[in-house]
């Protein structure tokens, strides 16, 4: 009877305490969402906000039209300084001005990612995309020698290499018709971001069915998806009824892959240490930078802390380049007298010659980089990202309390009219020195800007220099979509939703070789 007792009573002490911690979690968290909720009434909101859901039934799951309606709520409201959303319990202020962007990304205390990039962790751990405070800052620190241009200038054998392979496939397709450039610039693009960050072939070019090539895309989609829908934040529900075991499915394939590599790699560099005849004809890769990559007070990298690096890398540096190519090369063959002036300026520094491009070449590719930032200006490959409210501020006189979120509109923020006249017009122009002159920092942010600017914004340069110069010297490019049938999906990455259909033609250079 007494051991029934105490089992009772302890039964009844456990349900209590139980009971006790959900309430207490639940007025924290109610708590904290109608506080913010009376602060930031204030702040203009885009439709009727209902209680616990907020804007969450109204807006759309699918990604381009997630995208379609965040770009149009910013052109409803573009007289308004901001605007806000509340997806479920979280607020959302949505910033598409070069004042009230300055105010975040020139602020050295609002450096932590949203929640949202949360959902990228097991991915890419808390690398340098989504550290925060002291991790991301010693991190940062130890990584920006790797992308010192000097070192960079080594991966140009690479860059000339994959798009040498990239021009010999679309020969093929020259004089044919019309067809989708879109994957055949990503495969490229995939290539020269594993030799250079792993220091590892996967030949995507020639083999696009490779697994890893696969998963790579699958897990952005994956993870885009579970960022615009609430409902599946929570783990229980993700993997109860969402895609929880095709994610994780997904993420062994990636990890296992790059896992591989790093100790395949650094068994490698301690076989060849003592060798430095072997050492020294060996390509250089980021990995290889890492692995030797120690901190002030000269402790090394963990295996983990590289995979971090590395798979964020993989991430962020061939989506990002792919689609920026993409759409310049769609905008070159839109603008017939623009190509023109390319074509003019790659033959004055190349001549008839088909050596490759080397560090001096890209210097001289002038208006080529125009074309380049102002196809980032209309189509910016990350259309909008967002940060973490780091403490209590005041956005152009709206009070924004601590740990609620921004997005950044990066898209509509370069369509600001003040800057960037009649901003819909394709004008590399706008990007030459004198032209230049005025502008706001904040007005254009195709890497960020910042702190937490892209790390790696020379190395994407440099890239898509190589490989459009690469195409264009050896062919004319003739777009076969107008701008309406691009439609533009925003996901993690802005992309076409049906590719990027071209016409290509051999193209012979008009001037002699130098």
């Amino acid at each position: 009877m007494a051991i029934l007792i105490g089992s009772n009573a302890l039964s009844i002490m456990v349900g209590s305490a139980f009971i006790l911690a959900l309430t207490y979690i639940t007025y924290k968290l109610l708590g904290a969402y109608v506080s913010k909720y009376i602060i930031m009434k204030a702040i203009p909101e885009i439709g009727p906000t209902f209680p616990i859901i907020g804007n969450a039934h109204q807006l759309k799951t699918k990604g381009g039209e997630f995208f379609n309606q965040i770009v149009e709520l910013t052109t409803e409201h573009y007289s308004l300084p901001l605007f806000k959303i509340w997806i479920g319990t979280v607020p959302f202020v949505i910033l598409y001005h070069n004042e009230t962007v300055e105010s975040i990304l020139n602020n050295s205390i609002h450096i932590d990612k949203a929640y949202a990039y949360t959902f990228l962790h097991p991915w890419l751990g808390t690398g340098l995309l989504t550290s925060t405070g002291n991790k991301w800052r010693q991190r940062r620190k130890m990584l920006t020698p790797t992308f010192h241009f000097s070192i960079l200038a080594d991966f140009l054998e690479v860059m000339n290499e994959q798009a040498e392979i990239l021009v010999e496939k679309l020969h093929k397709k020259a004089g044919k018709g019309v067809f989708n450039c879109f994957s055949d610039v990503t495969l490229c693009a995939l290539d020269i971001i594993c030799e250079t960050a792993m220091g590892k072939k996967i030949y995507a070019q020639s083999n696009s069915e490779s697994e890893y090539v696969k998963c790579v895309y699958k897990m952005s989609d994956i993870v885009s998806r579970r960022q615009r829908m609430p409902w599946y934040w929570p783990d229980f529900v993700y993997y109860t009824i969402g895609d929880g075991k095709e994610h994780d499915k997904t993420l062994k394939v990636l990890h296992s892959f790059t896992y591989k590599v790093i100790h395949e790699r650094a068994e490698s560099i301690s076989n060849t240490e003592s060798d430095s005849e072997t050492d020294g004809k060996k390509r250089r890769a980021f990995l290889d930078m890492l692995l030797k990559t120690t901190d002030d007070e000269g402790n090394s990298m963990s295996h983990q802390d590289i995979q971090e690096e590395v798979d964020t890398f993989m991430f962020e540096g061939h989506d990002t380049t792919a689609a920026a190519m993409n759409w310049a090369l769609h905008l070159l063959g839109s603008h017939p007298e623009v190509q023109r002036k390319v074509h003019k300026e790659l033959d004055e520094v190349f001549g008839t010659s088909e050596r490759p491009i080397n560090a001096e070449d890209l210097k001289k590719l002038r208006y080529l980089e125009c074309v380049i930032k102002e196809a980032l200006r209309l189509y910016p490959s990350v259309p909008f990202f967002a940060r973490t409210i780091c403490q209590d501020t005041t956005i152009r006189g709206f009070k924004v309390p601590k740990d609620s979120n921004v997005i950044i509109v990066t898209y509509a923020l370069h369509r600001d009219p003040r800057y960037f006249p009649e901003p819909e017009a394709f004008r590399p122009e706008r990007f030459l020195p004198e032209n230049s002159t005025g502008r706001p920092a904040y007005a254009y942010v195709p890497f960020s800007a910042g702190l937490r600017n892209c790390i790696g914004q020379r190395f994407a340069l440099m890239e898509e220099k190589v490989v459009l110069a690469s195409i264009l010297r050896s062919f004319t490019v003739e777009a076969c979509q107008k701008r309406e049938d691009l439609q533009p999906v925003g996901e993690l990455i802005l992309r076409p939703e049906n590719g990027i259909l071209i016409k290509l033609e051999k193209r012979t250079p008009q001037t002699s070789a130098q």
